[in-house]
């Protein structure tokens, strides 16, 4: 990152001394689920728009990628209620789907789609930092997991927890995809007094939690507590111009892949990219609630 965006950034965090009681922040901690079943309960399905990007981004959500040479299985985290779903079943007829929420209301939803079929999806509830992945998917039969936009909604202390648990599911050779939000990222610095919890971690008005990734902490998480190869970890710029009020703002995401070992020797199906931090424009069409930043 840029050195001067980053102790602009660091001044702004540090002006924020408040502090959220031990009950409020135990309180959000232990209640993220349900605070997403409630976000769902008022937004339905009307608040995201379908993800036709992923597959532009992460090839090996394409047709004809070597994970679709024999029917790939993809298990998608948060899967909310869909829009990452369709528009990839739509494009790619081979792959098949496992899709969790822990919100119930989330997965109803899901359910309740017309293009909702057992063949190619099934949708089930989970909190991927306490319920067993492996009890619903066959431990090792996973290629492809997708987070996008999850890890951000658990705690730091739960997302080990999370990480142990879609590792086992992993085929030797398979893949995290990742895309989240990253440290300084504009709805960070805009978050008021009294939202943080935690070091990068903030709590929105509608009670759900938002953390904040460095590309370090990626690391920690996927490489050395999961032991997965790091294959792409960077920083994804997206400049906001407002020339009428002649304002400049900054998005930042990370964006990553992990593979799992295909041996013991841990050798790779393909080379690893480049893990270095990347700082580069990204433009796409942002398809995330909390990037509007509404919620903050």
């Amino acid at each position: 990152m840029d050195s001067s965006f980053v102790a602009n950034s660091q001044e702004t965090l540090a002006r924020d001394t408040s502090s959220v009681s031990e009950f409020w922040q135990e309180k959000y901690r232990n209640e993220a689920g349900k605070n997403w079943d409630k976000f769902y309960n008022r937004n339905k399905t009307n608040f995201f728009k379908d993800r036709h990007w992923t597959d532009r981004e992460f090839e090996e959500l394409r047709p004809g990628h070597v994970f679709s040479e024999s029917k790939p299985v993809l298990l998608e985290l948060g899967c909310g209620v869909g829009n990452f779903i369709w528009p990839l079943i739509e494009r790619n007829k081979d792959i098949r789907v496992y899709a969790c929420d822990f919100s119930p209301r989330a997965v109803n939803f899901v359910k309740a789609n017309e293009n909702y079929t057992e063949e190619r999806c099934t949708a089930f509830v989970c909190d991927i930092t306490q319920d067993r992945l492996a009890d619903t998917i066959p431990p090792h039969s996973v290629d492809i997991v997708s987070s996008i936009y999850v890890l951000s909604a658990l705690p730091p202390e739960k997302q080990a927890a999370a990480i142990s648990n879609i590792v086992e599911t992993l085929k030797p050779g398979g893949r995290v995809l990742l895309r989240d939000y990253g440290l300084y990222d504009l709805a960070q610095l805009r978050f008021k007094a009294g939202h943080k919890l935690d070091d990068n971690l903030y709590v929105r008005q509608d009670g759900t939690l938002s953390y904040y990734f460095s590309t370090e902490r990626l690391h920690e998480l996927f490489a050395r507590h999961g032991g997965l190869v790091e294959q792409e970890n960077k920083y994804v710029f997206k400049k906001l111009v407002n020339a009428k009020k002649g304002i400049d703002s900054v998005r930042v995401f990370v964006q990553a892949r992990f593979q799992a070992p295909l041996d013991a020797a841990g050798d790779n199906v393909l080379a690893p990219a480049n893990a270095e931090s990347i700082d580069r424009d990204y433009d796409i069409v942002i398809d995330d609630p909390t990037v509007s930043l509404s919620n903050e």
